[in-house]
């Protein structure tokens, strides 16, 4: 009997050693796949929200940061050039926080919950500062060489492709310039714009000189980050190179090497918007507009979609107040003098018209998205906002591409997009991190050409106010069109014309 005790007691431990054993298994099966998406100390779950003031001015940022902690919120961020402020609670929050005096409207920004707000980032307040991508990865490419591309040369940035031309040439000697009439490096070396995207690898030689570190930043988690480097693209987070590729359609250096941008000698403000988890969401947006928008940005480029939802509903109040928060950080920035423009999106869907959205919410841990079917109110963000030049895409034979989105009064106009099924002589060639070069196609790409053209007009007339370069922009591609005359007569797909310099 004294030795039966023991054994028991040891037989005992061992069997809750297994069952302990099992469970933690058990626990790691359910994390990887995806049923428990989070694990904190405190067993707490997390949503961001925006929570809008109704003055949009920063007594509106105090008024919404203080209702949203008495409603139970940890205010991270605020917004004070539109009255709003990034805070995060547990749930409920949204619903008491937009019954409290003074507040406009309130939204969560994601679906997926967090174990808490992010951690504590020097200088993430605009007070003391300064005042999901539309395209398909391909494989990297040897150095083009500056070869004159189709797609410079049908918006006259370039000169005539000839037939017999390859798009494409290893390690090819350095050729002069072509004889463009787009303005002198130095003049557009005046004009600042931002790229809103994945990152912007400013070490790639097409982009060295191209990048300004004092105005480029981080909006990963919604405040602006200004550490150098911050702006680069995150390697571990898919389609990083995604912002590098728009870059280069803006504002590659035309030395002889790589490609040329459509405004070689511009200024690029890197803005990373593409957090760790892969999401454009809207609190990064607003940060990113904002910061750019006080930088002097003449021309913003958003090449993506906000996330989780790919369009937003009035009648949803989450997504209506996302829609009124990145709405108010467009118009801000268009009173600062910026030409915001956004890709149509590549789902082959008109705008204007019922349709299907089946990828949101895209934050998802579990199951499958809604089934939503969807009418003309609810709007993808930033593209669909009031003022914003919206751009479809056309491929090399100027056609609408197959991807692209259209709809009559939802498109501003049509530029190069490519062609992702006609190999790279139909796709449009730019930078890839790490000084490699990529053939992308989408509405993505469209998108860059329009900015580097609003920044060539700015270049040229820099009294020029946003309203009338984009004015100018559609009277020039009124008459452009690589099909012949009444070849791109439908607005549905071309807006105004396709893109050319004026």
């Amino acid at each position: 009997m004294q030795q039966t005790g023991p054994a028991v007691d040891g037989a005992s431990r061992r069997h809750r050693r297994w069952v302990q054993l099992l469970l933690a298994m058990l626990l790691v099966a359910l994390v990887l796949g995806g049923a428990v998406p989070f694990v904190s100390g405190s067993g707490r779950a997390y949503l961001s929200y925006l929570v809008l003031a109704q003055t949009q001015d920063a007594h509106g940022a105090d008024l919404a940061a203080d209702q949203s902690r008495a409603a139970g919120g940890r205010v991270v961020q605020e917004y004070p050039q539109i009255g709003a402020v990034l805070a995060y609670a547990t749930g409920g929050f949204a619903e008491r926080v937009r019954t409290r005096p003074g507040i406009a409207a309130a939204g969560a920004t994601r679906t997926a919950a967090v174990p808490g707000p992010p951690g504590p980032l020097s200088g993430a307040d605009f007070r003391h500062g300064s005042g999901s991508a539309d395209a398909a990865d391909d494989s990297t490419l040897s150095d083009p060489a500056e070869q004159a591309d189709w797609n410079l040369a049908m918006i006259g940035a370039a000169g005539p492709v000839a037939p017999t031309t390859a798009l494409l040439r290893t390690a090819a000697a350095p050729q002069a310039a072509p004889e463009n009439a787009q303005p002198a490096a130095g003049g557009l070396g005046r004009v600042l714009v931002a790229v809103l995207d994945s990152g912007v690898d400013d070490t790639h030689p097409d982009l060295r000189a191209a990048v300004d570190p004092a105005a480029s930043a981080s909006c990963a988690d919604g405040r602006p980050d200004a550490r150098y480097g911050s702006w680069r693209p995150d390697e571990g987070v898919s389609e990083s190179g995604h912002g590098t590729h728009v870059a280069g359609i803006v504002g590659a250096a035309r030395d002889g090497h790589g490609v040329t941008g459509v405004a070689p000698g511009v200024r690029i403000a890197a803005v990373r918007l593409l957090g760790p988890l892969g999401q454009y969401y809207a609190e990064n947006i607003v940060c990113g507009m904002l910061w750019a928008a006080d930088h002097g940005a003449r021309a913003i480029n958003d090449s993506y979609f906000a996330d989780p939802w790919k369009y937003n509903c009035p009648e949803d109040p989450d997504q209506a107040a996302l829609a009124q928060a990145v709405g108010r950080a467009v118009a801000y920035a268009q009173r600062r003098g910026a030409v915001v423009v956004a890709s149509a999106g590549n789902d082959s869907q008109d705008l204007e018209g019922t349709r299907v959205d089946q990828r949101s919410p895209n934050d998802r841990t579990s199951g499958p998205a809604q089934d939503r079917v969807l009418g003309t109110e609810c709007i993808r963000l930033p593209g669909e906002l009031p003022g914003v030049v919206t751009v479809s895409a056309v491929d090399r034979s100027g056609e609408p591409a197959g991807y692209t989105n259209y709809g009559n009064g939802r498109v501003t106009l049509a530029a190069p997009g490519g062609d992702p099924d006609s190999g790279v002589a139909g796709a449009i060639v730019s930078d890839w991190p790490g000084g490699r070069y990529a053939a992308l196609a989408g509405t993505s790409m469209a998108a860059a050409h329009v900015t580097g053209a609003v920044a060539v007009v700015a270049a040229e007339h820099p009294d020029w106010g946003p309203g009338r370069i984009a004015d100018a922009l559609t009277e020039a591609a009124a008459a452009n069109c690589p099909l012949g005359p009444g070849g791109c007569a439908d607005r549905r797909y071309y807006g105004a014309g396709v893109l050319a310099l004026p």
